[in-house]
């Protein structure tokens, strides 16, 4: 079945526990693919069937620069792991979504599928995929620890 939403991919979580991504050493990479792709919850890796070519796209992605911040909210404190937005100029093709992977770690682990909703396509201009600001209310990815006194 083609895209049906954003995820965070299943096996990253078991990942993250066993040490596999690195987001302060490991180059990370966005990739895009068709309205054909079966890319899941349930994904992975980064796969090679249904992503996009096009002018001025290569296949494997752009790398894409992840930071690791903490923001103090009443609750706690939460951690943001969100990725920058990416950008490929003057480019010209069609792309129904993404995958961020870890192009570092063995067998190039994926972290996140963004379903864009719709095609999207640019023709000789620059085609960006915008990152939310990296804040525990909008974040791609957040977390936290509340702790209670005793």
């Amino acid at each position: 079945m083609p895209f049906t939403g954003s995820y965070i991919c299943t096996s990253f979580y078991t990942g993250l526990l066993n040490g596999v991504f690195d987001f302060s050493a490991d180059t990370f990479k966005m990739a895009l693919y068709s309205d054909t792709a079966t890319l899941t919850a349930a994904t992975t890796a980064y796969t090679t069937s249904d992503e996009i070519t096009g002018t001025n796209y290569t296949a494997g992605g752009a790398a894409v620069t992840v930071t690791v911040t903490t923001q103090s909210t009443s609750n706690g404190t939460v951690v943001i792991v969100n990725p920058a937005s990416v950008s490929w100029a003057a480019a010209t093709f069609t792309a129904r979504g993404a995958m961020i992977y870890d192009d570092t770690a063995a067998g190039n682990p994926a972290w996140m599928i963004l379903d864009f909703g719709s095609n999207k396509s640019c023709s000789a201009s620059t085609f960006t995929v915008t990152a939310p600001a990296a804040t525990a209310n909008s974040g791609l990815m957040t977390w936290g620890t509340v702790l209670n006194a005793v």
